[in-house]
């Protein structure tokens, strides 16, 4: 018996050693299949293998917003796209004399703090849309948009490549567009399609015959215009920003020349640089919320009540 109890004193450190080594082994499986791999499609299979090697540019997407019944509808919908992609910052630019509690919570809740920088500035009233005014009759999210970038005119690593993207929150992305965007090289603007704008199935840049220079595009609005595209068909190198820190927006342009008027301080025709499978691919569309109808709702507050009395919606 004696020497049964001796073996067994001897048997169970080795065991307790190899089930402690097993467990770390499994640990640091389990720590680096959660943290550092992609489960999904190769293109993000390939970013993530990007972001392992630290060669993946950032991508600062730059959302106005405003309140209204369907903002945090609209904002969490595009937070999945930065839950997904790990080389997104989101600077969320509020029409708002303070930075809202709804707006820090989805950030928070999306687990994006150390991933989002939250500004506020308020539109002058002068160039506010009122009551029925179509969302076209006056430009939107000028002040939020220089807002944004003067934050990363004095907030970016000048050194280290980045991507600055203008990112409506009524529209819709696929993961694959801001893959696309970190091919964008330093000093150039990247450029693809937008399905359902302008009248269209699409709007799309037209290239030469090898496919590597913009020759033209098809839009059917205004075609005149220097740069006849949406505010979703490009993106920008930041270093282009910090070369020319007069690119900003203006409330005085026409109607339709916001893009324009941002362009033409960065770069030509010429050298945009086509992306999306040679500008074939369709990765954004623009859609729009219809209005959200509330009769039901006003009624209720008619009567001093309402659906929604301590509930953020």
């Amino acid at each position: 018996m004696a020497y049964a109890s001796m073996s067994e004193a001897r048997i169970r450190p080795r065991q307790v050693l190899v089930l402690i080594i097993v467990f770390l082994i499994v640990l640091k499986l389990v720590h680096h299949n959660g943290k550092h791999t992609c489960q999904g499609p190769e293109y993000l299979q390939a970013v993530y293998a990007q972001q392992e090697a630290d060669t993946l540019p950032h991508i600062y997407a730059i959302t106005p917003t405003y309140s209204r019944p369907a903002q945090k509808a609209e904002l969490t919908r595009l937070s999945h796209l930065f839950m997904l992609l790990p080389n997104l910052h989101w600077i969320i630019v509020e029409d708002s004399n303070i930075t809202t509690p709804l707006v820090r919570s989805l950030l928070q809740r999306a687990g994006l703090e150390k991933r989002s920088t939250q500004l506020n500035i308020k539109t002058p009233p002068e160039f506010k849309l009122q009551g029925k005014d179509p969302n076209w009759i006056k430009p939107r999210g000028v002040e939020q948009r220089n807002l944004a970038l003067a934050w990363l005119r004095t907030h970016v690593d000048v050194d280290r490549h980045a991507i600055v993207f203008f990112m409506d929150d009524d529209n819709s992305y696929s993961t694959e567009l801001f893959v696309e965007m970190t091919k964008i090289k330093p000093g150039h603007v990247g450029v693809w399609p937008v399905g359902l704008v302008g009248g269209l199935m699409v709007e799309r840049p037209i290239l030469n015959e090898d496919n590597t220079q913009v020759v033209g595009f098809n839009a059917a609005w205004r075609p005149e215009r220097p740069f006849p595209i949406d505010m979703a068909a490009f993106a920008i190198s930041m270093d282009l920003f910090i070369k020319n820190p007069q690119a900003v927006f203006s409330y005085e342009v026409q109607r339709g020349y916001q893009e324009s008027e941002i362009l033409r301080h960065l770069t030509t025709r010429q050298q945009l640089q086509p992306l999306a499978n040679s500008c074939r691919d369709v990765l954004v569309w623009h859609t729009r919320t219809e209005k959200t109808k509330l009769t039901s709702e006003d009624a209720l507050q008619r009567q001093g009540k309402r659906s929604d009395s301590g509930i953020e919606v």
